[in-house]
């Protein structure tokens, strides 16, 4: 068996940056432990599988499949379009584990159509969960769940850049994966990182999922529905966000193909 892959930065305009993820474009749909095997051969934070038969998408990480993932949907919705099966100012619908999600390409890069999730807030975030995290609790000024998911706020932005953490401990807390934010830099409203060693990914370099909850969060707390986003991984990546009146996040990232190929099975 023969197929078409691909590896795109995503949320990046340029290589070597941004959130890679592997593109696989199949005929039709393949079987889930080839998936699995497929993502870990990638050894990238995600591997999107697109299946021209029927619009079908699925992510999976080194270790598990997920049911939301950004930089991947964006990164193949950027794959149709240099290959010719999405034009300029077209739409996809791809139909995912968490429904129907589209991307369009406009002239900022791809536009994805996200659900808003807004995170449950609470006020005493785990001590543990600090500790791994090379935080106290002072330095804390919000905390909450988004599904299976966690998010602390802190104040400084610097405070997030220089995080050290604690993987081992991390991994040791159930969990699925928790976003560290605080209040942006320059240019921009809202700066995070972001860390999932449950499923594989220590720290994912960009983290488009993540930013349903965030653009909830900021968006509320800033008063602002169009936002300007900071993913400070050490590749780094740059998103907008926009909140829409029907519960639902436009999200915008620039792509580069770093790699073509044909996978040989």
């Amino acid at each position: 068996m023969k197929l078409d892959i691909y590896q795109v930065d995503a949320f990046s305009a340029r290589p070597f940056s941004g959130n890679p993820a592997a593109v696989c474009i199949t005929p039709h749909g393949l079987d889930a432990a080839l998936m699995q095997q497929i993502a870990d051969e990638m050894a990238v934070s995600e591997t999107a599988f697109f299946n021209l038969a029927d619009n079908n998408l699925r992510w999976f990480t080194p270790l598990a499949e997920v049911e939301l993932c950004g930089h991947a949907t964006l990164a193949t919705a950027h794959v149709l379009h240099q290959t010719g099966r999405l034009a300029a100012g077209a739409t996809v619908t791809f139909q995912t584990l968490s429904g129907p999600l589209s991307a369009s390409v406009v002239r900022r890069g791809i536009q994805l159509d996200f659900p808003l999730l807004t995170p449950q807030m609470d006020s005493a975030p785990p001590q543990a969960l600090l500790n791994a995290l090379g935080l106290s609790s002072a330095q804390v000024c919000d905390y909450g769940t988004f599904g299976a998911k966690q998010l602390v706020v802190v104040s400084d932005a610097q405070r997030v850049r220089t995080l050290s953490v604690d993987f081992q401990a991390l991994r040791a807390l159930s969990g699925r994966g928790v976003v560290v934010t605080a209040p942006g830099e320059g240019e921009y409203d809202l700066l995070s990182r972001y860390f999932a060693p449950w499923v594989g990914v220590d720290e994912d370099p960009v983290t488009g999922s993540a930013h349903c909850a965030l653009a909830a969060y900021w968006s509320a707390r800033l008063g602002k529905r169009s936002l300007t986003a900071y993913q400070a991984s050490r590749r780094g990546g740059v998103l907008t966000l926009e909140q829409t009146a029907n519960d639902r996040v436009l999200m915008t990232g620039a792509a580069h193909t770093v790699l073509a190929g044909t996978l040989q099975l």
